[in-house]
């Protein structure tokens, strides 16, 4: 059992890291980086998610895993914190991804105390 949650949380690690990646180009995609806040934060908290995905990968940590949770919480909060909420598309992709990375971290963190041989 404590190899399948082991793999779970490496299947989350993933999931971060592609939705890192979503986060980072989603400026040129969506067309909002010219667009200067919200293209910086989609950019910084694309490259610290990865940071942190990539270090999970080869080590898991269950801070890593707080600190994607942090920055999934941060996403979704940022449209009305630094004031780009009324651009609805650009808002609703920093919100859905964010709360798909909180959801990723959480359930890492959850898989990670259903192990009993986890070590924190």
């Amino acid at each position: 059992m404590a190899g399948s949650l082991t793999e779970g949380r490496t299947g989350q690690d993933w999931i971060n890291l592609v939705l890192a990646a979503c986060l980072f180009i989603s400026p040129w995609v969506i067309g909002f980086a010219a667009e200067t806040t919200p293209a910086w934060n989609a950019w910084i908290v694309g490259v610290v998610l990865a940071a942190l995905a990539i270090g999970t990968l080869t080590a898991f940590a269950e801070w890593e895993e707080w600190a994607n949770f942090a920055l999934g919480v941060w996403l979704i909060v940022s449209p009305w914190l630094l004031g780009f909420a009324a651009n609805m598309t650009v808002a609703w992709t920093h919100v859905i991804l964010g709360v798909l990375v909180a959801a990723a971290s959480a359930w890492a963190v959850w898989g990670h105390r259903q192990d009993p041989h986890a070590h924190a």
